[in-house]
């Protein structure tokens, strides 16, 4: 099988090496599976080691293999299978095991994955941050396996029933599900038939009746006052019963069943439940009241349907396997692996097939059909997962709309529309509001006017909940008559999921104490199109509106995914440390919720930070932490002439301050020079900065040039004498390296990776979906992509819907037809009408072209 590969982030080739090391995941690991060592926050720690060395081999597609010193314990030797941790993970993941072998250990140090991707990119062999957390999540449950192992033989071995084949069977498994299914462990209900069969002592006749059946009795294990064994036909029962509880506990017999079903049509079929749930949701599944399909071919969201539809009761499932599979299977149990070692005469034949029947019935066919439901379960939850992931990274990395006073716009009929005026710093100049949709809409509309000439707001944002196309028509009908003149008015409908619950929130009070929740709403709505990045972190993914039946899966796995596509988005942009909020930077690689806290109160309590040197004062960051976020936090020069005040209160503090002994084992603070260093607004890791001189030494360029013109003339001169991996040779450093600090000193200052992505659409005018007819062609932006398909906003206050059977890779750029369902939110396309159903409000669209 070949393995799709993905982009985390379409970008330009100029600026590929930021943008291939922007992914992220949460730091990794679960505590008790990896010997690390705890960091100690007074540890003295520095980045001035020599790259590691490069070993050439020839297999490699992509960079070069390089070999990771280890440290300490690895991994591997904690993994106490029969298997090799390395080699399973290799040959699961389908990757070089030099790179699967680099992950674990990068894992175990406790990397995280935006810090993987970004600075070491030349052992991972330049995967991107999918494919990394992909092997996180795999890495994960192989060290599961182990532990739940381990923990299983510890159990036997207590009760005195692990023997060296059981022990030998169980290391030997390599997934959750072989330990499962192997079961020869299991005890089993205390009310399971075969159980009760053995405690009565019959567990010798079964094994009699296939390995001697010439001298086995019946008669002889009838005792008549004791029940269960009273008369031949008791006995004959609990040694079937027995019989059958082997066939399917044994690993061949089910290997060989699935095979079977491998070779037919396994199909499942979803009816309308006799007694059904509540009639408002029965008409949303009418398309599985009759519904088959082959397993091997449902779609996922076909499954997600099914599985919610029968949650609710609404929808009876059954799995059902041909009645070949049976017949087949009874044959060569009897035949073949069943078969007693000897003749065995008529009665216990017929005790043999009433067994192996019974095993399929009762216990295979039922495990068989969970099997085949949790597994499609399960792989419709990941592509769910993973779209949800796509669909997330797309939203939150939105260009931001820089530069422009903005008015947010809550719309509502009764309780009127909430109004929040944002400077261009998203600071909030004025909140109000007004009553548009009743009688004194006309007075309403003079003192909207006034507020917009007072501030010289003329882009409006509006929500796209209650009231929206009601509010929409309004405010066109006043541009269209230049109410507004001599304003330039125009608007964006923007998706305000979550904006009501972010605004009853602790974190909202916080920000925002002296305004009502329903203007904190307003004042959510517009910073989402000044800054979308910063203002959606503060909510959870869940309820931003986008994504299919998450709802319905893991909350766990979706909560970990979510978070980690959060880091690697707001580490990919990076934040400036002295201007983002708490909620921002707790998501950054490196940082959690008490080290965000710890910083604000640094800075709070002593000014802005100087370099990115003085957040190794700050209490709770350890040198680990500091080598993961210190790549992401920017120190931008000009956010000090905001904070000049404070700017000399911390350089006074700095200049008086001594070193503090930290908690510890005699450890010190480093003291963090107070000097600014231009590296430090650049994605130039400190690890690297003594590179990044010696590069600037070679091309006689100074500190005062870097983001600007001079610089890249400089760079671009160096790089025509001589080649990259020539000057990477010079600097004793990987291409990798040079690379990213060729980056970092030729961006200006103001650069900003999502510049590349899409920006909300502005508009003056409205069309009414009376007025669409089919075979119009239109332009609209998606707004969010599901398992079956897109949702577009065509501007008619009804998103259509373009199937994915019309998103063919003719139609994409070659950047997206790699991907899944290839468009994401945000995606400007050009579509035509296929259908217009006003009654369910419903409009079908064909793919044209995606506009670049």
């Amino acid at each position: 099988m070949v393995k799709e590969e993905r982009l985390s982030f379409p970008v330009q080739s100029g600026q590929s090496s930021d943008a291939e090391g922007a992914g992220g995941s949460r730091p990794c690991f679960r505590q008790e599976l990896l010997s690390v060592k705890n960091e100690d926050p007074g540890d003295d720690f520095t980045f001035e080691e020599p790259p590691p060395k490069k070993i050439k081999l020839s297999s490699a597609p992509q960079g070069k293999p390089v070999k990771r010193q280890t440290t300490g314990c690895s991994l591997s030797s904690n993994i106490h299978m029969n298997w090799d941790l390395i080699e399973v993970l290799s040959e699961r993941m389908q990757l070089e095991r030099w790179v699967c072998a680099n992950l674990v250990q990068l894992f175990q140090e406790e990397n995280t994955i935006p810090f993987i991707v970004r600075y070491r990119k030349e052992i991972i062999n330049h995967m991107d941050a999918d494919d990394v957390r992909e092997v996180q999540l795999a890495l994960e449950e192989l060290c599961t396996v182990s532990k739940k192992c381990q923990s299983i033989c510890q159990t036997l071995k207590k009760e005195g029933v692990l023997n060296a084949g059981l022990e030998e069977a169980l290391k030997n498994c390599r997934t959750r599900d072989e330990l499962e299914h192997y079961a020869p462990y299991k005890k089993g209900s205390k009310l399971s038939k075969a159980r009760r069969a053995k405690q009565l002592g019959l567990d010798p006749a079964a094994q009699a009746l296939l390995q001697t059946p010439q001298t086995l009795s019946l008669h002889s294990w009838v005792k008549p006052h004791i029940q269960g064994v009273s008369t031949l036909e008791e006995v004959a029962t609990g040694v079937e019963q027995i019989l059958a509880d082997m066939m399917a506990k044994d690993k061949e017999t089910l290997a060989y069943v699935r095979s079977l079903c491998d070779r037919n049509t396994v199909t499942i079929h979803s009816s309308l439940s006799k007694t059904p749930g509540k009639p408002k949701d029965i008409d949303k599944f009418h398309l599985y009241y009759d519904f088959t399909c082959d397993v091997r071919r449902i779609q996922h969201h076909q499954i997600l349907a099914i599985n919610r539809g029968e949650n609710l009761k609404i929808l009876t499932v059954k799995v059902n396997i041909p009645d070949w599979v049976k017949s087949e299977f009874c044959r060569w149990c009897v035949n073949v692996r069943w078969r007693p070692k000897a003749y065995a005469r008529e009665d216990l034949m017929k005790i043999l097939n009433s067994a192996v029947e019974d095993s399929y019935k009762r216990l295979i066919m039922p495990l068989l059909c969970r099997s085949y439901r949790s597994s499609l379960t399960a792989a419709a939850e990941k592509e769910s997962v993973a779209m949800f992931v796509r669909n997330l990274r797309r939203r939150l990395l939105a260009c931001p709309v820089r530069g422009r006073v903005i008015m947010g716009v809550d719309p509502g009929f009764k309780h009127g529309c909430k109004l929040a005026i944002l400077s261009p710093t998203s600071q909030i100049l004025h909140t109000d509001v007004v009553y548009l949709h009743c009688a004194r809409g006309t007075r309403e509309a003079d003192k909207l006017r006034n507020l917009m000439m007072k501030y010289n707001c003329q882009t409006l944002v509006i929500g796209n909940g209650t009231a929206c196309r009601e509010t929409e028509a309004f405010f066109t009908d006043l541009i269209a008559k230049k109410f507004f003149h001599p304003l330039d008015v125009s608007y964006c409908i923007t998706n305000e999921a979550g904006a009501s619950i972010y605004s009853v929130s602790p974190e909202a009070a916080k920000e925002m104490p002296d305004l009502d929740p329903n203007l904190r709403s307003a004042v959510s709505i517009g910073r989402r199109v000044q800054d979308p990045l910063a203002e959606l972190v503060k909510i959870d993914p869940k309820h931003i509106g986008i994504g299919t039946y998450q709802h319905d899966m893991s909350q766990a796995s979706l909560k970990s995914a979510l978070g980690g596509v959060v880091e690697e988005c707001v580490s990919f942009v990076g934040v400036d440390v002295n201007m983002c909020s708490e909620t921002l930077l707790r998501h950054v690689a490196g940082l959690n919720a008490g080290r965000a806290r710890s910083i604000v109160e640094w800075r709070e309590k002593s000014g802005p930070f100087i370099n990115r040197e003085q957040l190794k004062l700050v209490k709770g960051l350890g040198p680990k932490s500091f080598q993961q976020c210190a790549g992401f936090i920017r120190i931008n020069p000009e956010h000090f002439q905001t904070f000049s005040g404070a700017l000399a209160k911390s350089q006074n503090a700095a200049v008086s301050e001594k070193p503090v002994p930290k908690k510890g084992k005699g450890k010190t603070s480093v003291l963090a020079t107070p000097q600014l260093n231009a590296l430090d607004q650049t994605c130039i890791h400190p690890e690297s900065y003594s590179i990044a001189q010696r590069f600037l030494a070679l091309i006689e360029g100074r500190m005062e040039e870097i983001g600007q013109q001079e610089m890249k003339e400089r760079v671009e001169a160096a790089l025509r004498r001589d080649s990259l991996e020539k000057l990477a040779k010079t600097l004793d450093t990987s291409l990798e390296t040079l690379q990213l600090i060729v980056d970092g000193l030729t961006q200006p200052p103001s650069f900003d990776i999502r510049q590349n992505f899409e920006q909300a659409d502005f508009k003056q005018g409205i069309v009414s979906m009376s007025d669409l007819q089919k075979g119009v062609v239109l332009t609209g932006r998606v707004e969010n992509t599901t398992l079956f398909g897109a949702f577009v906003d065509i501007g008619v206050g009804c998103s259509g819907l373009i199937h994915k059977q019309y998103i063919t890779p003719g139609k994409l750029p070659a950047d997206l037809q790699r991907r899944s369902l290839a468009l994401g939110p945000g995606e400007r396309v050009e579509v035509r009408v296929l259908s217009v159903d006003m009654q369910r409000r419903r409009i079908g669209l064909d793919l044209i072209r995606v506009l670049r």
